[in-house]
């Protein structure tokens, strides 16, 4: 009986069973062939390389986040806006794939704080554009441009996530969801 034929998704999946036994470091591209029961040649035909595949990974899994975030309620733009940044904040802290890479290799997120956008932070914007100019037109979100008032929420929210366990010493993880919300609310009132 033929092998069923891998689709880019389950080389996305062996690649993050990879990642959180061996970190992103000690993952290669000939494991995660192996994990995913396809051939190296499989795997080169969906990335140039082992970087490459993991920024992907890192987009795949910030995504789904995002789609379990995306129905949020509030009576109004800010509320909702608030709600659904702060569940994702809060999603990503605890990810296990995110806590692994946050463990093992955080230099792998180096790029993306210092010098480029990635693929998940140019589309977090841009729902936070949307959401922020939804809030403007309730008159829940005060004025100003909404790609600056987005591009300060990602800044925010992605320094919360990322630099938490700094913090934890005197914020556990209710206390710091809180306070990032009333940060988000505070910033954004009219």
């Amino acid at each position: 009986m033929p092998q069923k034929r891998k689709s880019p998704e389950d080389i996305l999946a062996a690649a993050r069973d990879c990642v959180l036994a061996y970190g992103a470091q000690r993952t290669t591209l000939t494991e995660v062939a192996r994990k995913a029961g396809v051939s190296r040649p499989t795997v080169y035909s969906h990335w140039p390389d082992v970087r490459a595949l993991l920024a992907d990974l890192i987009t795949t899994e910030l995504a789904g986040i995002a789609a379990e975030t995306a129905a949020v309620d509030g009576r109004h733009g800010r509320e909702r806006l608030v709600n659904r940044a702060v569940q994702s904040a809060a999603a990503v802290i605890v990810d296990p794939l995110m806590v692994k890479i946050l463990d093992s290799d955080p230099e792998l997120l180096i790029p993306y704080l210092f010098y480029r956008m990635g693929t998940s932070q140019l589309a977090v914007l841009a729902v936070l554009e949307t959401a922020v100019t939804d809030g403007q037109a309730d008159g829940s979100i005060r004025s100003g441009k909404p790609d600056a008032l987005a591009r300060m929420l990602l800044l925010t929210g992605q320094s919360a996530v990322l630099s938490h366990r700094l913090v934890t010493d005197r914020l556990d993880y209710d206390q710091l969801v809180d306070e990032l919300s009333l940060l988000l609310d505070g910033y954004l009132k009219p």
